[in-house]
């Protein structure tokens, strides 16, 4: 959703410092929650602007400074679980994390860590050595 306009953000706050009216009847007059109008009002106040603040933006992982290592980790050992990897990431890097977040760590990376694909692999290569 795209922010409010600054013109707007300045009807709102102008409207309430007239004087002649609540905070609650100035949302009500344009729309919006009290408690954005009072957002804006404090904005002013302590900032002295009106500008909107900057929004959004991706939550950042735990592991997602550690694309090198888990690829690493996943390639030296690719028949360990998800529990012991974790166990694995804790005593090397000393970052202590659940399954659930090395799972997706891994799945950001695009690392498969199915056992039944390396196992194949593996015995088409002893197969084919015969």
């Amino acid at each position: 959703m795209k922010p409010y306009s600054i013109d707007l953000r300045e009807k709102i706050v102008s409207a309430y410092e007239k004087g002649d009216t609540s905070i609650r009847g100035v949302a009500v007059q344009f729309g919006i929650a009290k408690s954005y109008v009072q957002k804006l009002i404090r904005q002013k106040r302590l900032e002295g602007h009106l500008e909107p603040k900057k929004q959004g933006g991706a939550m950042k992982g735990k592991l997602d400074d550690y694309g090198s290592e888990l690829a690493e980790m996943v390639q030296s050992y690719p028949d360990l679980t998800l529990l012991e990897y974790c166990e694995y990431f804790g005593e090397k890097y000393n970052i202590w994390v659940c399954a659930s977040v090395m799972c997706c760590a891994l799945q950001k990376q695009e690392l498969t860590r199915k056992k039944r694909l390396y196992v194949a692999a593996k015995r088409k290569q002893k197969e084919s050595k015969n």
